[in-house]
């Protein structure tokens, strides 16, 4: 017989994301990270791998990721205003979790299944940070796969890539939620 847990299901079925830049401090202490990323890390792991890693992005430290977007898309000869959009990510974030995806070298476990678990690591982080009442949105965009960004500005080492940059803070405005899929559409009984 299941035991169910209501509260955690009425969670799940209400949970959304806050436009990133409606996302203002306070943002959540070290030790408050600490409680959402040891809640990130309880993800299915085939193996125990760990093929994540996550850094924590704050001021002034988005700041300079926001210099460094300008710089690289105008190296790369990106339209002004994607270069625009994806410096406004880091120039208004005054807290954010890189997802890393560190690939593990094994016979046992293939890639994908590894991608798939820092995939839910993200979800779960988001899922986290809004269960202890935080706004939370998970983001990417064209730097994360800029390998002199991830590399100059993030750090990563070779073959090391950006899952998702999980933003979080208090949101200042309330956005209108989305249109959810219709599950008439997507599922099949067989």
């Amino acid at each position: 017989m299941p035991d169910p847990n209501p509260a955690a299901l009425a969670f799940l079925l209400a949970r959304r994301s806050r436009p990133a830049r409606t996302l203002t401090p306070p943002v959540p202490s070290r030790d408050e990270l600490l409680t959402l990323l040891a809640a990130a890390t309880r993800v299915p792991d085939h193996g125990k791998l760990e093929p994540w890693r996550f850094l924590v992005l704050t001021r002034p430290r988005t700041d300079a990721l926001a210099r460094l977007v300008e710089e690289r898309g105008a190296a790369l000869g990106r339209e002004p205003q994607d270069i625009a959009k994806a410096a406004a990510q880091y120039a208004q974030a005054d807290c954010a979790v890189a997802v890393i995806q560190v690939p593990r070298p094994t016979d046992r476990i293939p890639l994908r299944e590894q991608t798939l678990s820092v995939g839910a690591a993200c979800m779960q982080l988001h899922n986290a940070a809004t269960a202890a009442g935080w706004g939370a949105n998970w983001l990417t965009g064209w730097p994360a796969y800029d390998e002199a960004f991830r590399r100059d500005g993030l750090g990563l080492a070779q073959g090391e890539t950006v899952a998702g940059l999980i933003h979080i803070g208090t949101p200042s405005a309330d956005a209108p939620d989305r249109p959810r899929p219709d599950l008439g559409r997507l599922v099949t009984w067989s």
